[in-house]
């Protein structure tokens, strides 16, 4: 085709002139013959990742041969022929240095990519190899025939299984990852592989009156051969030691390098008083029970028994540092109806005690880090305690734990997660250890990592119910899709029914969570600090609904029930019973005193730098704002609070548009300016009234 104004050759006839047809064919068919034949060179030489790189080059090369084509045609007029060779040879070198520096490139990243690979495959073998110095401890057997003293063999293997924490050559499994299995399973190899050792021990426990029987065999898990077995017979007055004679005895068998202070603190006896030593069993039944979904109803039943076993030998230090851990924490998750204040100044108190009386014991640095962490809101003091704690017993999954719950409040996400994963890969099956690091990628922001981990969690345990809770809310966080939600969250556990409450306020249908919340009995076991009292949650409930006769009266007994708590609770805990006391004031119209309350919890959390419940605090603090019809005040804070590390874990942007929290100021330009913002996250159907 010619161009008929300047009588010069039309664009597809210069692309004839220039060959370019022929280039693209020829280009594509060389290229697709060292397509095949480096599918099968480079894996030889162990370049198989490498691969795609490859195909990069060969397609950036395309349109470099486009251009040489064009440029490189030769002319018909000899005149130009000089300089068309000049330039001929000029880009020609260019072109084979630029091939040689890709060549070079390529298989640089080649090398080191397969080095790289075979590295992490190396890795990845090892950490599926167990080293022969690790083990588990599986739940011993009650033969006892008086089934209540199933109590005394799980105090038996939870013991054993501290001494043998003590010894740092050795990969000790925690009792949480353990609990699952059977005492005597058929199949030891598959559950070694679970949880990632070379032996398993096993046990049984027979009590009948003042005598015991332990039996207790060191196996092999993958020949199945009994490596060391010993039975030990004693009475409850000489039982004392017994769990430090039976560590060595393994450490032995496993050939573990023991230092001094390991060996000293083998022979160490926690008491030679045998109402105290059987109380103290008792005590940590109840405890460890509760830890698992933090009942506090457990945690109440331990504590006057760890209490009575003090009472029995005052310088029992192992029960003083437990005690002061099961005060601290009763006290941090709302003190289920007990004065929070008491409990924590108990708790330090308590933790000193076991300090003087044995400060080389991990379990009081731990109880010591504790106190600073939930009773003092003093994460460095913490995080020092819990290092001299890890000094003393390296391979402590709790205590690693404890480490990154600090960290995550200190709003250090990765360095939590990291301590996170430490303290699974000791304790792989442990369930609460995967919902809270589920928890801190929820923080991050990392929705769908969390899921994984809170479905982890509840295949662990699908009675974790905090997973399940928390598992559910972060469905509607990322997607907004509440009738999932409410699927994930069915179950008839008071934590269960009150998640299905919020989700169908957020569907705003208020009758049905009214009926629902109504369901709850009203103790403090159920409704603890943070989520207020069943009265305020009712009231608001009602006052969404419009019947203000029915929340009247439940707001004046929320006010009364949040000034007892004022009297009560401390430190960022505080903060929300402010804002309980801010919600029912303003149900109740007093506007001035409820904005009041507000700004005292504003101020509480200016002080504490808590980077967890901060973001949860100024989101609420914002729907009261809202609430008192103050847009000026609410959505600065909001938009601060959605723009804060941690909110993951309790809201987000999706919820702007679903939450009738926020109805009062929705017409508001800055809430509206907000709104165009996260327009992103706006889900797909919004909820509709009831």
């Amino acid at each position: 085709m010619i161009d008929n104004d300047n009588n010069t050759p039309g664009f597809f006839e210069r692309l004839k002139q220039h060959h370019i047809y022929r280039v693209v064919v020829v280009y594509a068919v060389v290229a697709g013959f060292l397509i095949q034949l480096g599918s099968r060179v480079l894996p030889a030489f162990g370049w198989g990742s490498a691969f795609p790189a490859f195909i990069i080059v060969l397609l950036a090369g395309f349109p470099v041969a486009l251009i040489l084509a064009w440029m490189l045609i030769k002319p018909k007029d000899p005149a130009k022929y000089s300089t068309w060779q000049k330039l001929h040879w000029k880009l020609g070198a260019v072109l084979s240095l630029a091939v040689v520096i890709v060549v070079v490139i390529s298989g640089f990243y080649a090398w080191h990519y397969s080095m790289r690979h075979a590295e992490r495959l190396a890795d990845e073998q090892a950490a599926t190899i167990p080293t022969p110095k690790s083990i588990a401890v599986l739940p011993f057997e009650n033969l006892s025939t008086d089934k209540s003293n199933a109590y005394f063999a799980d105090g038996m293997q939870d013991l054993i299984l501290t001494k043998l924490a003590d010894i740092g050559d050795l990969k000790v499994v925690s009792r949480t990852s353990t609990m699952k299995y059977a005492s005597h399973p058929d199949d030891l190899k598959t559950i070694a592989q679970q949880l990632g050792v070379a032996t398993i021990l096993e046990g049984s426990v027979q009590k009948a009156g003042n005598q015991v029987l332990i039996n207790v065999q060191l196996i092999d898990a993958d020949t199945d051969h009994h490596i060391w077995a010993e039975a030990y017979t004693r009475t409850l007055d000489n039982i004392f030691g017994v769990e430090g004679e039976v560590a060595s005895k393994i450490a032995d068998a496993l050939k573990a390098k023991l230092s001094p202070e390991e060996t000293a603190r083998l022979a160490v006896v926690p008491t030679e008083n045998q109402a105290a030593y059987d109380l103290f069993l008792r005590a940590e039944f109840q405890l460890n029970r509760g830890d698992i979904n933090y009942d506090t109803a457990s945690w109440k039943a331990a504590i006057p028994l760890y209490r009575q076993a003090i009472d029995k030998d005052p310088k029992f230090a192992l029960a003083w540092a437990r005690l002061s851990y099961a005060e601290s924490e009763l006290a941090w998750f709302g003190g289920g109806g007990e004065n929070v204040k008491q409990l924590t100044a108990q708790a330090r108190a308590d933790a000193e005690r076991a300090l003087a009386l044995a400060p080389d014991l991990a379990a009081s640095q731990r109880a010591l880090g504790f106190s600073e962490y939930w009773g003092r809101g003093d994460y460095a003091s913490a995080l020092k305690a819990f290092a001299v704690a890890l000094a003393l017993r390296p391979n402590d999954a709790d205590t690693l734990a404890a480490r990154g719950y600090v960290e995550r409040r200190q709003g250090r996400l990765d360095a939590a997660i990291a301590s996170l994963q430490q303290a699974l890969a000791l304790d792989p099956r442990n369930s609460q250890f995967a919902f809270e690091l589920g928890s801190t990628y929820a923080m991050a922001n990392r929705f769908a990592d969390a899921e994984t981990w809170y479905q982890q969690a509840l295949s662990l345990d699908p009675d974790n119910f905090n997973a399940k809770f928390n598992y559910s809310l972060t469905i509607v966080l990322q997607s907004g899709d509440i009738p999932h939600a409410l699927i994930v969250a069915q179950g008839d556990e008071p934590l269960l029914k009150l998640q299905r409450v919020l989700l169908l306020t957020w569907q705003r249908k208020y009758n049905e969570a009214l009926t629902l919340l109504a369901s709850i009995p009203d103790t403090p076991d159920n409704f603890i600090t943070y989520g207020g009292s069943k009265a305020l949650q009712m009231a608001n409930l009602y006052r969404l609904a419009g019947d203000k006769a029915h929340a009247q009266p439940l707001f004046m007994q929320a006010v009364s029930g949040s000034r007892t708590q004022l009297d009560q609770q401390q430190g960022i805990n505080l903060a929300f019973v402010w804002q309980y006391l801010a919600s029912a004031e303003l149900g109740l119209g007093q506007t001035a005193s409820g904005l009041e309350a507000v700004a005292k919890s504003q101020a509480i959390l200016a002080k504490n730098h808590d980077q967890t419940y901060g973001p949860r605090i100024m989101e609420l603090n914002a729907a009261l704002y809202a609430q008192a019809k103050r847009p000026d005040l609410a959505v600065p804070l909001l938009a601060k609070a959605l723009a804060s590390p941690g909110i993951g874990i309790f809201y987000s942007p999706v919820l702007i548009w679903l939450d009738p929290a926020w109805d009062p100021i929705r017409k508001d330009p800055g809430f509206l300016a907000l709104l165009k913002k996260y327009a992103q996250d706006k889900p797909s159907q919004t909820a509709s009234s009831d």
